[in-house]
């Protein structure tokens, strides 16, 4: 091991029940280097990084990890962080009602004799915060703060137990552009302090722009490590070693035969659920055609998810005023269960939260948009709803052990695959999809991009939510962009450009 590698880990090796998470994995990082993490969704990244962070402790797992050149046996994550290996995982753990100070000294309290210094945890947060590029006040409360300085808060934390290793697995999933700019650079300025950062992310684009080194995993396996301080590597490179193949096309082709409108929008207006004076939609018009993939640009607090929840039975919101029709006539979007009956589905951008019973399995979260259908006399017939979710785990490919693998336990991909099975199921004219892609590797989002297509294709009307602009740019027919809850542009999606789309933004701000 050079004394240039802080962290090597050698032939790591760890099984689930029937599953094989990681086979014999290699990896080494250097000293003061950004070293990215990339592979398909169950590729085994979080597993790996689960394994050096001691989340899976020492002799659950076969091979040797080897940090400033000795061998390391990680029984918990207190192992793992007084040798300054802090990991942060994609889901923040901040506890939200509390002050940033409290967050980052939460089980690292600075006492005297038993009794927390509250001067010092302020001096010192005030100190930390400086590092990170925050100015809030050490009593904020981290509710409210938005995500991005949410995630820096994390990174703050990370830094009072001094870290010399700093994992981040997707910090970026959920942060606009500005922030994840930021937090990017805030990498680099930790890479010139001297501090090794593994970056995990499926943003081929800001491994490019950052990373020093790339370790390619598939399927459990190390396929390649890229320097890309010696040569400048390519994103189609990066994906080739991530799939398998060469995706040539990011987008597959398509030959829309556009219908009727089937569903209209008119002078939609919604309020804020707490401070009621507020708009957050304002007299929103919009129309969807049959077979039409209509897309909704706009930037992080522009109010599309506030939008497609207020319609989706009115799980948003109050006074709510305005029209919509479908197939022509008035709907009935009162409620969500009259808004499925209506025709209208909606797969929420919080897949974890709102899309499924993460602790249940995927036979029993396939149907439950549509229990009628595979329940007699209201009695669910357990034949029937193991037929219907084994037909779509075979009909849009969901990676699983079979259907009696709890959902908790899929890939991001895969649980999106079930969150769609679930609507699909339910046979609706109009889908919402909201950030249908989030936290999914570019195979994945290919295969959810040719489900789209084959929806519209049968004769869907989809609306299409998404933060990705070439995303946008890739998949839809139509655009509407959206801004401060108006919307602010339409335009056919052969017109569009990304300039083009910021330009309506930034003129309506104005």
């Amino acid at each position: 091991m050079s004394s240039d590698t802080i962290l090597e880990m050698r032939n790591i090796t760890k099984t689930f029940p029937g599953v094989v998470a990681l086979d014999t994995v290699n990896i080494g990082v250097a000293r003061g280097e950004i070293h990215a993490l990339v592979g398909e969704n169950g590729a085994g990244k979080s597993t790996l990084m689960k394994v050096l962070s001691g989340v899976y402790p020492h002799g659950s797992y076969e091979g040797q990890i080897f940090y400033n050149g000795e061998e390391k046996s990680f029984r918990g994550v207190a192992d793992s962080e007084r040798e300054g290996i802090i990991i942060i995982h994609q889901e923040l753990a901040l506890v939200p009602l509390l002050s940033i100070a409290e967050n980052i000294f939460l089980g690292n309290e600075r006492a005297r004799r038993g009794i927390i210094d509250w001067r010092e945890t302020s001096r010192r947060t005030r100190e930390l915060l400086a590092k990170v590029g925050l100015t809030e006040h050490p009593e904020t409360r981290v509710t409210d703060l938005g995500l991005g300085k949410q995630q820096l808060v994390e990174i703050a934390k990370a830094l009072s137990k001094e870290v010399k290793l700093l994992i981040l697995d997707e910090p970026t999933s959920s942060l606009n552009e500005r922030d994840s700019d930021a937090l990017l650079d805030l990498l680099m300025e930790f890479r010139e302090r001297g501090i090794s950062s593994i970056l995990i992310s499926h943003k081929l684009n800001e491994v490019s722009k950052v990373a020093d080194t790339i370790t390619v995993l598939r399927d459990g396996s190390t396929v390649s490590t890229l320097d890309c301080r010696r040569n400048a590597v390519s994103e189609d490179h990066i994906i080739r070693d991530m799939v398998g193949r060469s995706l040539s096309d990011r987008y597959p082709p398509r030959d829309p035969k556009i219908g009727d409108t089937v569903f209209e929008v008119r002078n939609w207006t919604v309020h804020h659920p707490v401070h009621s004076e507020r708009k957050v939609v304002d007299d929103v018009c919009l129309t969807v055609r049959r077979g039409e993939v209509v897309g909704i640009a706009g930037l992080m607090g522009a109010g599309r998810t506030e939008l497609a929840m207020s319609l989706f039975g009115r799980s948003y919101g109050v006074n709510i005023s305005g029209e919509a029709l479908i197939g022509g006539k008035p709907a009935d979007l009162s409620t969500v269960r009259r808004a499925v009956a209506a025709g209208l589905a909606y797969a929420t951008e919080d897949r974890k939260t709102y899309g499924l019973i993460l602790e249940d399995t995927i036979r029993r979260n396939v149907p439950l948009a549509n229990l009628e259908a595979i329940a007699s006399r209201s009695v669910v017939d357990e034949r029937r709803e193991a037929e219907v979710a084994e037909e779509y785990r075979r009909k849009i490919n969901i990676k699983c052990s079979s259907i009696a693998q709890e959902t908790i336990n899929l890939s991001g991909g895969n649980q999106q695959k079930v969150v769609l099975s679930k609507w699909l199921f339910a046979d609706p004219d109009i889908l919402i999809l909201d950030e249908p892609t989030r936290g999914i590797d570019v195979g994945a989002k290919f295969e959810i991009y040719t489900i789209i297509r084959d929806l519209a294709a049968a004769g869907k009307a989809i609306v299409m939510i998404s933060s990705e602009m070439p995303e946008l740019l890739g998949v839809t027919d139509r655009l509407y962009v959206m801004n401060e809850g108006r919307m602010v542009g339409e335009l056919p999606t052969a017109e569009a450009t990304q300039e083009r789309i910021m330009s309506m933004i930034i003129k309506s701000a104005g």
